[in-house]
C-alpha cells in the first residue's frame, strides 16, 4: 500500500506548479480529482507539439508530464451549480490545491476561509507568484519572470564578456517545479500535524519565495561575502575542477568534490587542496583540458600504450594510472556518450501512456455521495 492511500485531493490548479504538487501526491498514493474548464481543460493540454493520441484524445506531452495518475472532471464553477458541485467535492476531500490569483476563488465560495470554515480539518494549499499579501500579491507569477526576479538568471549563463554571455533561464521551469515540490512537502507535514491536533491548515506558497530559497549556496555566498555571485557558465563557484572538458571526440564532465578524489588518486599533482585549486583555477583547468583532450583514449582502451601516454603526461607510474582509472572509471560505467541527450536517457523507458482518466457524470456523482473522511 502506498503511504497516501485513502487520502483524497481536489486539484483546482493549472499549468505546472500546482499540477506538479498534486502529481507527486498521486505518485504517493493519494486519489487526485482534477477540475478543468469544460471544452478547453488545462492550458497545457494545448502546449504541443509534440502530441500524444489522435482526435479528441490528442493531448500535449507537456500536460502528460505533470498530470500522471489523476482523474479529471470538467466543471464550470463560474456558474452557481458548478461552484456548488466543486464545494461538494471539497467536502469529501482531505486536501485542496489551487493556484488562482489572490482572492480569485472567494466569489465562488472556494477560498480557504470559506472551505475551512465548513471543514476545519481541511488542508488548503494556495500557490501564487508572490504570496497572499504584500505589495506584489496581486501580480501574476510566471516561472520565467520569477527566475529573473529571484536571482536564478543572474547566476545562469556565460559571463557578460564572453560570446553569448548574459542572463539565461534554466532549461526547465525550476521555480514552478520546486514550488510544487515544496507545496507537496508542506501538505504532507500538515497531514501529519492533523493526526496530532485534529486541525487542518492553510498553506501559502509563492514562486518568488521558493526561487529565493533554492538559490542555496549562491545566496549564502552572497550574504557572507557581500558580493553578487557571477555567471560562470559550466564552472562552479566553490569547486575546481567541476566542468566539461573537450576531449578528442566529445566533451567529458569532470566533477571533483573533495581533495582526496584528485590528489590521493594522483590524477593531477599540481596543487593540494580545493582552496588552492580555486586560487589557481586557470592553470588547473588548462592542465585538465590538455590532459583529457590528448589522452582520453586511456579511459576506454585496454591498450597499454594509451595508458602509458596518460601516465607519462601526469608523471605517475603505469600501475598507479591503471588503479586510478579502474577505481574512478569502472569499465561498466564508462559511456562514450558522456554528455547524454534525453532521447538516449529515455530510449529504454516505457512508452508514454495517457493516465488522466475522464470522470463520467455517474462517477462524479458517486464521488460526491461519499461522506467526508474524518
Amino acid at each position: 500500500m502506498k503511504p497516501l492511500a485513502g487520502v483524497k485531493v481536489l486539484d483546482l490548479s493549472r499549468v505546472l506548479a500546482g499540477p506538479w504538487c498534486t502529481q507527486l501526491l498521486a505518485d504517493l498514493g493519494a486519489e487526485v480529482t482534477k477540475v478543468e474548464r469544460p471544452g478547453a481543460g488545462d492550458d497545457t493540454r494545448h502546449w504541443g507539439p509534440p502530441w500524444h493520441g489522435e482526435g479528441d484524445r490528442r493531448v500535449a506531452a507537456y500536460f502528460l508530464s505533470c498530470n500522471r495518475g489523476k482523474k479529471s472532471a470538467a466543471i464550470d464553477f463560474a456558474q452557481p451549480e458548478g461552484a456548488a458541485l466543486v464545494r461538494q467535492l471539497a467536502a469529501g476531500a482531505d486536501i485542496v490545491v489551487e493556484n488562482f490569483k489572490v482572492g480569485g476563488l472567494k466569489k465562488f465560495g472556494l477560498d480557504a476561509a470559506s472551505l475551512r470554515t465548513a471543514d476545519p480539518r481541511l488542508i488548503y494549499a494556495s500557490i501564487t507568484g508572490f504570496g497572499q499579501d504584500g505589495p506584489y500579491a496581486g501580480r501574476a507569477g510566471y516561472d520565467f519572470i520569477i527566475q529573473g526576479m529571484g536571482g536564478m538568471m543572474s547566476v545562469t549563463g556565460l559571463p557578460d564578456d564572453e560570446p553569448g554571455g548574459g542572463p539565461m533561464r534554466a532549461g526547465v521551469a525550476i521555480a514552478d517545479l520546486f514550488t510544487g515540490m515544496y507545496t507537496c512537502v508542506s501538505i504532507i507535514a500538515a497531514l501529519y500535524g492533523r493526526e496530532r491536533s485534529g486541525e487542518g491548515a492553510t498553506i501559502d506558497m509563492a514562486l518568488f519565495d521558493t526561487q529565493l530559497a533554492v538559490m542555496a549556496n549562491q545566496a549564502s555566498n552572497a550574504l557572507i561575502s557581500g558580493k553578487d555571485p557571477p555567471r560562470q557558465g559550466n564552472t562552479h563557484p566553490n569547486i575546481v575542477p567541476y566542468q566539461p572538458f573537450d576531449a578528442a571526440d566529445q566533451p567529458i564532465i569532470i566533477a571533483v568534490g573533495n581533495d582526496a578524489t584528485v590528489f590521493k588518486g594522483q590524477t593531477v599533482r599540481l596543487l593540494i587542496t580545493n582552496v588552492q585549486t580555486l586560487q589557481e583555477r586557470k592553470p588547473v583547468i588548462e592542465r585538465f583540458m590538455k590532459a583529457y583532450r590528448e589522452t582520453i583514449d586511456w579511459l576506454y582502451s585496454d591498450d597499454p600504450a594509451a595508458l602509458k601516454t596518460y601516465a607519462d603526461f601526469v608523471g605517475i607510474s603505469v600501475a598507479t594510472a591503471k588503479r586510478t582509472r579502474d577505481g574512478f572509471f569502472p569499465k561498466a560505467a564508462v559511456d562514450p556518450d558522456a554528455v547524454v541527450g534525453l532521447d538516449q536517457i529515455m530510449q529504454d523507458a516505457v512508452t508514454l501512456k495517457y493516465t488522466a482518466a475522464q470522470l463520467t457524470k455517474e462517477q462524479l456523482a458517486e464521488l460526491i455521495q461519499i461522506p467526508p473522511r474524518r
